[in-house]
């Protein structure tokens, strides 16, 4: 018990100086002086040496040794301590420290340059961040992780236990359904009015701060700020959000928040006593969009939920133009090629996420050259969405994980989808009554739900098995297809 103890304590100031670390990355997307770019490249690269070397303290390995856990959320911690301490082992301290300066710089650079529309200034970091990342999958690879392929290596950071094969094949599948309904929705006649005007920055934000409530966000253990990319940040009883705004767009705003209350929710309902262990957060970067994803779609943008946000926005802009709920629902769920992942629909989205997972697959091979990476994101998008990329904000540089070196991250987006499928048809077959709770802005049935059988647990059971307990059975795609095409089926008339 004494090494299993020492274990603990150890892990448990590791992970506050993770926390502390996460706070860095949260100040400098939100808060931190545009001239502080570089010291804050050499803080980062600081506080990344100092947790590397805590992370492969060769007394880790001593006390994993001789670890008696006296139950199974213990064993499974100790599980979870021994896998990073080797995937770390694998990775050279100079790497690790590089690739921490480099894409605190690099997301600076991918900034300035998203808003500048110029693709040429941020191409130079991008292929310095494509080869540090390249080289730890190698590292991983050579040690064993990922049955040896760099790629699958750098996928269980973000998705233990699957495969880019295993995603592959995934996709494979759905790709002829979404296809279909996409081409059937298109080809409908039908063509719901877009939702125009001027929706001031305030009044957004006050909707915002009310949906955040309604989906259980815990504000004295949060916050809601604004950023160029919206995200989550921390966990337990620091957990931050953060959202963008543009007063034209008003969807953007509004669906961006209530996206990351799931990820934020998720992380404020783990048990209290997995706090500061490897137990005390999100198991997977799929189930953890799972909860983002169902609160944002299967919830937020339901018929019955998306009624009562038509009213809350009239209460707040008064006539913006669509004369009903009717219309104004099936503006929140239009089917059009836009270019922003973050704006898709449910239709394209995950179309949205094949492209980038084979890409960057090509950029970790080396098949694809990072100087050729705009024309294949123009010419791959131009065929899968039937439009062109009109300017670099709307196409490579549109999302933030490349310039942060998040390599394999994009596949769990789909993978979240799949499962949040699975759980709202095992959520719709618990609850009763469900709509009519939605149709009063209240998601608490819901939320409730997932708590109980999913958020709770933390990184107790494995990624697969959390679904699976929570739905009673095996996570599969047809359940999120199956609901795609009953509700666009029934919105479009098809």
């Amino acid at each position: 018990m004494n090494r299993f103890a020492d274990l603990m304590a150890f892990q448990r100031d590791t992970e506050a100086l993770e926390q502390i670390a996460g706070r860095l990355g949260w100040d400098q997307e939100t808060m931190m002086p545009e001239g502080a770019a570089a010291q804050r490249g050499d803080e980062v690269a600081a506080i990344e040496a100092v947790l590397h070397g805590r992370r492969t303290d060769p007394r880790i390995g001593d006390w994993l040794a001789g670890a008696d856990a006296p139950d199974p959320a213990g064993r499974r911690a100790v599980e979870l301590i021994g896998r990073t301490f080797h995937r770390n082992r694998a990775i050279p301290a100079r790497l690790a420290t590089e690739i921490a300066r480099v894409t605190s710089l690099s997301q600076g650079i991918w900034a300035e340059a998203r808003a500048k529309n110029d693709v040429a200034l941020f191409l130079p970091v991008l292929a310095e961040v494509v080869g540090l990342i390249r080289e730890k999958g190698e590292a991983l690879a050579a040690a064993g992780f990922g049955g040896g392929d760099a790629y699958d290596a750098l996928l269980e950071d973000y998705e233990p236990e699957t495969s880019a094969a295993a995603i592959a094949a995934m996709f494979g599948r759905m790709r002829p359904r979404l296809v279909a309904l996409r081409e059937a929705v298109l080809g409908s006649g039908r063509s719901p009015v877009a939702l125009t005007g001027h929706f001031p920055e305030a009044g957004q934000w006050r909707i915002a701060r009310d949906l955040a409530g309604a989906f259980g966000y815990d504000w004295s253990r949060g916050r809601l700020d604004k950023s160029v990319h919206p995200f989550s940040s921390g966990s337990g009883n620091d957990a931050r959000i953060t959202t963008r705004v543009a007063e034209g767009e008003p969807f953007n705003c509004l669906y961006s928040t209530i996206h990351e209350v799931g990820h934020a929710t998720y992380e404020q309902a783990v048990d209290q006593a997995y706090l500061l262990t490897p137990l005390g957060r999100g198991v997977s970067m799929g189930v953890h969009e799972s909860q983002s994803r169902i609160y944002e779609n299967q919830l937020g943008r339901s018929p019955a939920f998306t009624g009562w946000l038509y009213g809350r926005m009239r209460q707040e802009f008064g006539d913006f133009g669509l004369a009903s709920a009717e219309e104004f629902i099936r503006a929140a769920n239009r089917v059009h090629s836009g270019y922003i992942r973050t704006e898709a629909d449910e239709v394209h989205y995950n179309l949205h996420i094949m492209m980038r997972f084979d890409l960057e697959r090509r950029l970790m091979s080396g098949a694809l050259p990072v100087a050729d990476l705009e024309d294949a994101w123009n010419r791959r998008f131009a065929d899968d969405f039937g439009i062109a990329v009109d300017r670099p904000s709307n196409g490579i540089l549109q999302d933030v994980h490349w310039s942060a070196g998040l390599f394999g991250y994009f596949p769990t987006y789909a993978l979240g989808n799949v499962y949040a499928g699975c759980l709202a048809k095992a959520m719709r077959a618990g609850i009763g009554d469900l709509d009519a709770a939605l149709a009063r802005g209240e998601a608490a049935p819901a939320t409730r739900w997932l708590a109980e059988r999913v958020q709770r647990h933390g990184a107790l059971y494995r990624p697969a098995e959390v679904i699976e307990r929570a739905c009673g059975f095996a996570p599969d795609e047809a359940p999120l297809l199956d609901y795609l095409e009953a509700k666009f089926t029934a919105l479009y008339g098809l």
